[in-house]
């Protein structure tokens, strides 16, 4: 009998779960990560393959690298696209499980149009239904949002990607137990759970996974960046300045979600970004 790992929630959101589990099916493809294996879902609950955890080695964190971009390079319809057999295509989630925020999707011709209307708009609107956030950080994001395309700079018309969308350290869990791991790598590869999938910016999948420091970051981020040169995709010049950029958002949900010290961090980082 296959073991399994129960998510569950007796008043999740509708489709909730059926996101999740389309989501995490989209993330499927072929030289990509690997993907938690969906084995049921319902309106109440998901059951995931159990993945027994060890610990990440710097030959598996490059491994992951080199199959994100990969998995970036799959594409997506449009920025804001959600997996195609999504339930509704206008609604996701992002999150924790106890408490998601609502997420709009759907199809932007550009990333910087993305951000703003789909993610900072509407996370500073949640910030400022729970009184966490006032109309003075409305107003701040809005001068971030003039300021998108030249925040993005030469990496403002890239093509949509397909993201795992919530690539914090957490989401990444590093398996070696069950004798799956890929050669090379101390036999220990990555497993990617709990997406937030859409058509997005390759770059955020890359800052969320520095927001809260990912194992061997660097060795990860240098391989990605050799297999996106190779497959004739290189990053834009100057990520890494624009890493906060694309930390922003996730930041202000935990401002929206937790309050205290985010709160002040995302509006310190709102100060940066708006000033000319």
């Amino acid at each position: 009998m296959t073991e399994v790992f129960r998510k569950s929630r007796t008043d999740a959101p509708e489709g909730f779960f059926a996101l999740e589990a389309a989501g995490l099916r989209w993330l499927e493809v072929p030289g990509g990560p690997r993907v938690a294996r969906v084995v049921e879902v319902a309106g109440d609950h998901l059951d995931l393959e159990h993945v027994a955890t060890t610990t990440p080695t710097p030959a598996a964190a490059r491994d992951l690298g080199r199959r994100l971009a990969v998995l970036h390079d799959a594409g997506a319809p449009a920025f804001g696209a959600l997996p195609p057999t999504a339930d509704d295509p206008c609604r996701g989630y992002f999150g924790p499980l106890d408490d998601p925020l609502p997420t709009a999707a759907g199809s932007w011709d550009d990333w910087p149009s993305f951000y703003a209307d789909a993610r900072l708009r509407p996370v500073v609107e949640q910030g400022r239904e729970r009184g966490v956030l006032t109309a003075h950080d409305a107003a701040t994001v809005e001068r971030v949002c003039v300021r998108l395309p030249a925040l993005a700079g030469p990496a403002a018309d890239e093509a949509p990607a397909r993201l795992h969308g919530d690539l914090w350290s957490g989401n990444v869990l590093w398996s070696g137990a069950s004798g799956s791991g890929v050669p090379g790598t101390g036999e220990v590869e990555a497993v990617l759970i709990d997406p937030a999938a859409h058509g997005g910016h390759r770059e955020a999948d890359l800052a969320m996974l520095a927001l809260f420091g990912a194992p061997h970051l660097d060795e990860l981020v240098a391989a990605y960046e050799a297999a996106a040169l190779e497959s004739g995709r290189p990053l834009a010049a100057g990520r890494p300045e624009r890493t906060a950029l694309h930390q922003l958002y996730p930041l202000a949900v935990h401002a929206v979600l937790f309050g205290g010290g985010y709160v002040d961090a995302t509006r310190r980082l709102l100060a940066s970004l708006a000033r000319d």
